[in-house]
């Protein structure tokens, strides 16, 4: 039988995890909503986002807020992002890293359409109690495109 003490961090291990997939889906969730003052609050200060696609490397959460408010905060932007398949290795009291598999759906109205399977590999930290983003990379699986007829 476990002592309590193995106990309690196997407990305090599956409360993390729990408390990363929260994120995540916050995450994904203010993306769609172009909720960008709470999407500030996912993202550590210097955090790092390689979006991939050619897309430079963004350092720091205000560079990752502008390419996102930009590039997704279009009134013509409606976007659908699915985190799946969640992969959290809890890599100490303060840290972890994840793999999530995406399907997003982004719609250009009037232009085109953007089905998309990707993988999200994300590291997190944790402050003051709450886990939040410090790094995220994509790795594009497969993308179909269709132009919008007009």
């Amino acid at each position: 039988m476990a002592e309590p003490a193995e106990l309690e961090k196997r407990i305090r291990v599956l409360e993390d995890i729990e408390a990363i997939k929260k994120l995540k889906a916050k995450y994904f969730r203010c993306v769609d909503k172009k909720l960008w003052d709470e999407m500030e609050e996912v993202w550590v200060e210097d955090a790092v986002a390689d979006y991939g696609m050619g897309i430079e490397l963004l350092h720091g959460r205000k560079a990752i807020m502008d390419f996102l408010k930009k590039n997704l905060g279009l009134d013509s932007m409606i976007s659908a992002h699915q985190g799946h398949n969640p992969e959290i290795e809890i890599t100490s009291d303060t840290t972890a890293r994840g793999v999530w598999l995406l399907n997003d759906r982004l719609i250009v109205q009037t232009i085109a359409t953007l089905n998309g399977w990707r993988y999200y590999e994300d590291e997190y930290v944790k402050i003051s109690g709450e886990w939040k983003k410090k790094s995220t990379k994509i790795t594009n699986i497969l993308e179909e495109w269709t132009q919008t007829k007009r």
